[in-house]
């Protein structure tokens, strides 16, 4: 059963949300968003029993941002942290909800790819 895209997903669901990959591919890399936690003020999982972090739509949303412009447009830590709070933000937005989106529907194909070469087996 999947989720709703409104309801609060854990750490390890985002990583799968932005698709972070650790080096040896070996370990969900949920050490990178709690960096960025650490780096950018504008995340603010709900901490719950156990400091168990759940991420809101908004926080996702930040987040793909986030690791848009540092893995894909190659941006310095500082570089994203200005253009976060400038008043360019709505210009990224755009920029970046395009890719999102074009992101979103690979993985969709890819997706429905996968179930049809297993429908065929």
């Amino acid at each position: 059963m999947n989720k709703s895209d409104q309801a609060y997903k854990t750490i390890s669901e985002v990583v799968k949300i932005l698709n972070l990959k650790s080096r040896s591919n070996q370990k969900i890399p949920t050490h990178t968003i709690r960096f960025w936690e650490t780096k950018f003020k504008q995340i603010k999982p709900k901490l719950l029993s156990g400091n168990r972090r759940y991420y809101d739509k908004s926080n996702i949303d930040l987040l793909k941002k986030i690791k848009f412009l540092l893995k894909e447009r190659g941006m310095t830590i500082n570089g994203v942290k200005k253009l976060l709070d400038s008043d360019h933000s709505n210009e990224l937005d755009e920029i970046t909800n395009q890719t999102i989106r074009t992101n979103n529907i690979r993985n969709k194909l890819s997706n429905i790819s996968k179930i049809i070469k297993s429908l065929k087996k």
